[in-house]
């Protein structure tokens, strides 16, 4: 089959033709339908320190996928040939505390798809039977891929409730984009997205925001400002801080209400200082750090805000077969895209 490797410690990947896979103990072989790429295959792609201390090549990357299974190991009981399948990407331990008490979102010794074991960025991917999601017919390949990251979104903006709030989201890359959806479908009074690129913002209103607001490091005061005026002075309900921008992340906390929410998704290049009596702790702020999905609670809800009409078509601005692999990571560098699929048979 093709599958795009990593097949040396280098920038790059190389779109090469490689043995199928075969499942094993209960496994499935799935026939990959879509695969979109993300952040974290980014910086393998780069080849930055992040991804000099994680993979080891070779590697076929990819994590976020959908399919149909076409093959089933010894003992799988769950599914059937012909299912049509998304896949969660964290392959848990099952033994340690976090997994055996609820929190195996957080497990301890966690392998990731397509950074420990091959993934999805080929024809055929061979794929544990537990961390396999039912999806529905009516959910397209370029939709129903990106369930994964979605979920990302749904947790972070749901670990409370939204409805009848104003919700503040920094950063519209496409988690923050998901998030602006799921607030909206949520039933979120107000949204208001910020980012430095225009053209990501033209997307944050496409999938539901109300007010979106460039961003600019030389002038943060005046987004504060414009952020207090929408609310009355108050300040929002709840702030989704998506980018990992250290600017960012202290206007979240300077324009939540007190008593509000912070949740902190974004992932900042290094450490961050906080004030933390004026902008936490006298303001009795609630803090949620928040990675990946809960297993598999965040899934059920996000079928559910599927059914609910969910509309996250916006976010997918590009779809390419999966040869035009470089034009997709030059996109995701240039920040002129939302979400970017890529299609093996396309």
């Amino acid at each position: 089959m093709n599958a795009l490797v990593k097949t040396k410690p280098e920038p790059g990947l190389t779109l090469m033709e490689v043995p199928d896979p075969r499942p094993g103990p209960a496994e499935v072989l799935v026939r990959v339908k879509a695969t979109s790429l993300c952040g974290t295959d980014a910086h393998v792609y780069r080849w930055d320190e992040w991804a000099k201390g994680r993979i080891h090549p070779p590697r076929i990357l990819g994590h976020e996928v959908c399919g149909e299974v076409v093959e089933l190991g010894a003992g799988v009981s769950s599914v059937r040939v012909g299912d049509y399948v998304a896949a969660e990407s964290h392959i848990t331990c099952g033994q340690c505390f976090q997994c055996r008490t609820g929190q195996a979102h957080v497990c301890k010794t966690y392998r990731l798809l397509g950074i420990d074991v091959d993934g999805s960025y080929a024809e055929y991917v061979a794929l544990p039977e537990r961390i396999l999601w039912a999806t529905s017919r009516d959910i397209p390949p370029e939709l129903a891929c990106v369930q994964e990251p979605l979920g990302n979104a749904v947790y972070a903006a749901l670990v409370e409730d939204l409805s009848g709030h104003t919700v503040l989201i920094s950063g519209c890359g496409p988690t923050g984009l998901f998030a602006a959806a799921v607030a909206r479908v949520s039933g979120a009074a107000a949204i208001i997205a910020t980012d430095v690129s225009q053209y990501r913002l033209e997307l944050a209103k496409q999938v539901g925001a109300d007010h979106a607001l460039l961003a600019r490091a030389d002038q943060p005061e005046a987004i504060t400002a414009a952020i207090l005026d929408i609310t009355g002075g108050d300040g929002v309900d709840c702030a989704l801080e998506m980018s990992g921008d250290p600017g960012a992340l202290h206007q979240a906390f300077r324009c939540v209400k007190n008593g509000g929410r912070v949740t902190l998704f974004g992932i900042p290049t290094g450490p961050v200082c906080f004030d933390l009596p004026n902008e936490i702790i006298f303001k009795g702020i609630r803090v949620y750090g928040v990675t990946g999905r809960r297993l598999f609670a965040t899934w059920y809800r996000l079928a559910g805000l599927f059914k609910a009409g969910l509309n996250i078509k916006p976010v997918i601005t590009h779809q390419l077969p999966m040869a035009d692999f470089a034009k997709g990571f030059e996109l995701i560098r240039s920040g002129q895209c939302g979400k970017v699929v890529l299609f093996p048979y396309k």
